[in-house]
């Protein structure tokens, strides 16, 4: 068992309300997609509203509805590029400018949690804002530029 996972977190601003016509096609793959990071090599917890089922009634940012969060946590980034990049996700990915505006700053990072941790909405807002002011850092960090767990740090 490893000592730490990983947590990621994103945030997209939709472009009309989630019971929208612009927004049917997206939030009706939800749940397929949803279940299939469940099941994928790898994944060890996501953020879910009361629902138990996703997260889009979780508001990062106050009441702003159109205003979305993703939180999760994996064994490892190797595990969460392959969901990302390499399953059904990867679909869905590349049709978000329509139903997402293009955010003029960063909205995603990812940083190493000790194992069983569980990210809160504030955490995650945290790590978002760090990698803004600061760009990547062990503390909050990007695909583009991974840093390793602590333990393996420790080891190099």
């Amino acid at each position: 068992m490893t000592e730490h996972h990983l947590a990621q977190v994103n945030i997209g601003r939709i472009v009309a309300p989630l019971d929208s016509p612009e927004l049917a096609d997206f939030v009706a793959q939800l749940p397929e997609i949803n279940a299939l990071a469940d099941r994928s090599p790898g994944f060890v917890w996501r953020m879910v509203d009361d629902d138990g089922v996703g997260a889009t009634a979780v508001r990062p940012d106050g009441e702003d509805a159109l205003l979305l969060i993703n939180c999760s946590v994996w064994e490892s980034v190797e595990a969460l590029r392959g969901f990302t990049y390499h399953t059904e996700h990867l679909r869905m990915l590349s049709r978000r400018r329509e139903w997402f505006h293009r955010m003029g700053q960063a909205h995603q990072a990812m940083w190493w949690v000790p194992a069983g941790h569980v990210p809160t909405v504030a955490e995650a807002m945290d790590r978002v804002a760090m990698v803004r002011e600061h760009g990547p850092t062990p503390e909050a960090f990007t695909f583009q530029k991974p840093y390793p767990a602590p333990t393996e740090a420790a080891r190099v």
